[in-house]
């Protein structure tokens, strides 16, 4: 990922937060590998790594389409798009079993309500799982993908809500919850190893394993990143900068991967 040393604030960019977590998210992608992702801004970075620096990566949907090549912009994991020209269109259960439980999914893109500092993802419920406030979709594929994907990557926007000290519901484990790692409980993939949100990157710390603060994106300050988490958050000794969308990569969000803007609204 294109990154330099953190300095002082830019001027406003000509850019969207929206774009720039595609862009940032396309970027932590390498030409080869094998990626589960879904609809929405992970489906973006995948086709705008896919267009640029990965023309080899291999794109696997929950819904059984594998080496999906999608024309045009999927709307849903079941949409057609999906099917037309792909390598393989099989069952969700060989999807799971298959591939990513026995370990030949690389990357897994997630997103979630609820994102805490050992980055456990919640899906499933605000409040008390009895009498919740909110009533959330769910896991569906999340919670494998968490345990099985050699790395996973999350994108989402900074908040305290989105964002707490410790999530209501544990739908996709992270690093650490209520004292016990993932590695005691011997899953087999790292985890969230970064957390791509509107402002920032964060990333698992080794030792700690909290989310930790690793970069900046052009005209944020870490003390706006802090506001946007729920704990005492943390950095890395050196903050980087990211390096901004570039007019090829914008071009090909805006006119070619999503000029309707389904997904890149702010």
């Amino acid at each position: 990922m294109g990154t330099e040393p953190a300095g002082g604030l830019k001027a406003a960019p000509a850019y969207t937060p929206s774009e720039m977590m595609a862009v940032t998210a396309a970027r932590e992608l390498k030409d080869g590998e094998v990626v589960f992702v879904g609809i929405g801004l992970p489906n973006l970075a995948c086709n705008l790594a896919r267009a640029t620096h990965a023309p080899r990566l291999t794109l696997i949907y929950e819904s059984g389409a594998v080496g999906a090549v999608p024309e045009r912009l999927p709307v849903s994991i079941g949409d057609p798009s999906l099917v037309t020209g792909s390598l393989m269109v099989c069952s969700m259960a060989d999807v799971f079993q298959c591939l990513l439980q026995n370990g030949r999914i690389e990357v897994g893109f997630l997103g979630a309500a609820q994102i805490d500092r050992y980055g456990n993802l919640n899906t499933t419920v605000i409040g008390s799982y009895d009498r919740p406030t909110v009533r959330l979709p769910g896991s569906g594929g999340a919670a494998e993908i968490a345990i099985h994907a050699k790395r996973t990557i999350v994108i989402a926007k900074l908040g305290a809500r989105a964002f707490p000290g410790s999530v209501d519901f544990v739908t996709s484990p992270g690093h650490r919850y209520r004292g016990t790692s993932r590695s005691t409980r011997r899953m087999p993939g790292a985890g969230p190893v970064k957390v791509i949100t509107d402002k920032g990157i964060l990333e698992a710390d080794p030792v700690s394993e909290e989310l930790v603060l690793t970069t900046l994106y052009p005209g944020v300050s870490a003390e706006e990143v802090a506001r946007g988490v729920g704990w005492p958050l943390a950095a890395r000794p050196v903050v980087t900068r990211a390096v901004p969308p570039n007019p090829a990569e914008l071009d090909l969000l805006r006119r070619v991967l999503d000029p309707e803007k389904v997904y890149l609204k702010d």
